[in-house]
């Protein structure tokens, strides 16, 4: 989650340089962030998501299986962790279409 928080300050950066005003927490955020590409920072938050629905399936099949060393409340748990990633991943998505479909709106 730590890659998608990154994302987010990012585009709040680049948003208040788009509208001509600097906010402060989006200036320290950005100053902050290593520099990576943001195709490759975009990447490794969607790799995050997946291997966090990766390992809630493979728990949920070895706890269908009566495998002991696997409770429900750790499937639960993964489940639902899994689906926040998710959530929060489409929301990013839901963001950055908007965001696009702005500046492809704007008049130069």
């Amino acid at each position: 989650m730590n890659d998608i928080d990154l994302m987010v300050n990012q585009l709040r950066a680049v948003a208040a340089q788009a509208s001509g005003g600097t906010s402060v927490g989006a200036t320290n955020a950005a100053s902050q962030t290593p520099s990576q590409d943001f195709a490759t920072l975009l990447q490794s938050a969607v790799d995050e998501v997946n291997t966090a629905q990766m390992g809630a399936r493979q728990l949920t099949r070895q706890f269908e299986a009566g495998d002991a060393d696997v409770n429900l409340q750790d499937v639960v748990l993964s489940l639902q962790k899994a689906s926040l990633s998710f959530q929060t991943m489409v929301q990013v998505r839901n963001k950055l279409v908007s965001a696009y479909q702005e500046v492809m709106n704007m008049q130069v």
